[in-house]
């Protein structure tokens, strides 16, 4: 017996109105990178694919990301780190063949202090045993290969030589166009308002159309009262927000990501530096109240531009020559981060008609899964994506 879930609606914002039903084997909804990279992947296997987002590609968790792709000492256990790795490695392959700019080089990360420090040691002593290229390096090698950054004397400082950064906007268009090529239509703006599983379909209509497919698949990344909505699943998330600061394109000063304390750090190809916050947003009433809207955007450019140089400031005591960056964005991000910190990853319903896939870090991840779950949707179930049901008990982890 069919799992009726409730009643979905598209609604496409334009006043354009189509009477015909539009056919697919699957919809994604969600156009950022994850939705981008599932899109590819099953149109790539040959799939009908309609691709449906409620605003524009990457807008919103894909925007507001730092896009550092990494298998960490953060991404725990070793089954998890293993997925890690595979996607960072699928990274080096997918973005040559779809011309996606990677910035390789590493990170270099540090902590303000002793314990921290010596607990970095222990977790990299751990990669290396994983098989992750990371090893703990001295003030004096760090000045070697990044002369233009400011290390504090005598730091532990780990080396993560496999890591990388991109523009997430960019590689989400750069799926996207692929996807088109092999014939997934994308539609946006497009409001999706309630869902509907009959006749062996899960349906979709919305204002200029309607969609209908075997199969769904939910990319809404942070938008967990969507997945409530839709699916009557209640998928505990802590997400926060995440400020990312982008400056107009600078000459190049670093070739690697920087984590140092209370900042994150890297310089894109284009020449752009990207600024991330740490701190989180300061505990009062006036914050709690408006990030209560889950904003992405500052009340004006003037309160904007303050916390650029704010941010500017802190990342000016790490690499100096950065002191007269100038502000091009600022954006407030909020991760679709599940309350265990692991993807979920699976269909809603025994019928295996509605799929969903959230996490963080999507950037990271976005390849490995787009192709694992297109293997899914096509009824070839993934061992390793077990752990990550949405059915699963979630505790609370805090690992960063």
């Amino acid at each position: 017996m069919k799992t009726r879930i409730s009643l979905i609606t598209l609604m496409l914002l334009s006043p354009l109105v189509f009477s015909e039903e539009k056919q697919s084997d699957v919809i994604v909804v969600g156009g950022g990178i994850v939705g981008a990279s599932i899109a590819y992947h099953l149109s790539k296997d040959g799939l009908n694919v309609t691709v449906l987002e409620r605003e524009k590609p990457a807008s919103h968790a894909s925007r507001g990301t730092f896009a550092w792709l990494n298998a960490s000492w953060a991404k725990q256990p070793f089954a998890y780190h293993q997925l890690n790795q595979q996607s960072v490695s699928y990274w080096h392959e997918l973005s040559v063949q779809l011309d996606i700019p990677v910035k390789w080089g590493g990170s270099l990360e540090w902590f303000s202090s002793q314990k921290r420090s010596a607990t970095l040691v222990s977790q990299i002593e751990e990669q290396a045993r994983w098989d992750e290229p990371a090893r703990i390096i001295s003030t004096k090698q760090a000045e070697e290969i990044e002369p233009n950054v400011s290390f504090p004397s005598g730091s532990v400082i780990a080396f993560s030589e496999n890591d990388g950064a991109l523009d997430p906007q960019l590689a989400t268009h750069k799926l996207l166009d692929a996807a088109k090529k092999l014939g997934t239509n994308v539609l946006y703006p497009c409001k999706v308002i309630s869902l509907e599983i009959e006749s062996s379909q899960a349906v979709v209509t919305e204002e200029c159309g309607k969609f209908s497919a075997k199969k769904i698949v939910l990319a809404v990344g942070a938008n967990s009262t969507f997945i409530k909505a839709t699916t009557g699943l209640t998928i505990p998330q802590r997400s926060t927000p995440g400020v990312i600061a982008v400056t107009k394109p600078l000459p190049n000063l670093i070739d690697r990501i920087i984590v140092a304390p209370g900042v994150h750090i890297h310089q894109r190809l284009d020449g752009r530096i990207v600024i991330g916050e740490q701190a989180g947003a300061p505990d009062n009433a006036q914050h709690k109240e408006r990030l209560a809207r889950r904003p992405n955007s500052y009340p004006n450019n003037q309160f904007a531009n303050q916390h650029f140089q704010q941010l500017l400031a802190l990342a000016t005591v790490v690499i100096p020559e950065i002191a007269s960056a100038e502000m091009e964005s600022m954006y407030i991000g909020w991760r679709p981060l599940p309350l265990d910190g692991h993807p979920v990853l699976g269909y809603t319903n025994d019928d295996n008609d509605v799929y969903i896939a959230i996490m963080h870090s999507g950037v990271t991840l976005a390849p490995i899964v787009g192709k694992l779950v297109a293997l899914e949707i096509q009824n070839q179930i993934q061992d390793q994506l077990a752990p990550y049901r949405p059915n699963r008990d979630f505790d609370l982890i805090q690992r960063y």
